[in-house]
């Protein structure tokens, strides 16, 4: 867990599913713990890698995947920020609620993004690094419909 948390956003998704099913785990939550570890022994030489960029620029890349945790129905939101070109932030989490569709399952992955995207931003402006808007990567065309202009429609408006 301390190496997910700490250096390898790579095992964010991987170690998220596994550790749902510590309190009673069974033989296929072992057989993906096994594979972890064997990820980890391959991919040893991988880790983060810090350059100096003349811009720090905070972008960011958010997903969704809808309704992936069986149990609940629940969608998994993932980001991932970086600033000038070094990864700084990330995170892979069940959302709160449940989606209802694909859309507003990105549009939650969106909000959630958007969130550390403001955090980031405020931390290099009282670093003293002037930001611009964030830029937020999204593959869903409809949420960012959907961010850029918030209309109350039957399919919606139930979205906070």
């Amino acid at each position: 867990m301390y190496a997910m948390v700490g250096s390898r956003p790579d095992l964010a998704y991987a170690v998220g599913m596994v550790s749902r099913y510590m309190g009673k785990p069974g033989k296929e939550h072992w057989s993906a713990v096994q594979w972890i570890m064997r990820y980890l022994k391959g991919a040893s030489g991988k880790c983060l890698t810090f350059t100096k960029e003349p811009e720090l620029k905070v972008t960011g890349y958010c997903d969704s995947d809808y309704a992936t945790d069986l149990d609940r129905r629940r969608s998994i939101t993932g980001f991932v920020f970086t600033v000038g070109g070094n990864t700084v932030s990330w995170r892979s989490c069940l959302q709160k609620v449940v989606a209802l569709s694909t859309t507003e399952a990105e549009y939650i992955a969106l909000s959630e993004a958007s969130r550390e995207a403001v955090w980031l931003k405020g931390i290099c402006e009282e670093l003293g690094f002037k930001q611009n808007a964030v830029e937020i990567h999204c593959d869903s065309q409809s949420a960012i419909y959907l961010a850029k202009n918030h209309m109350f429609h039957e399919r919606t408006k139930h979205i906070q």
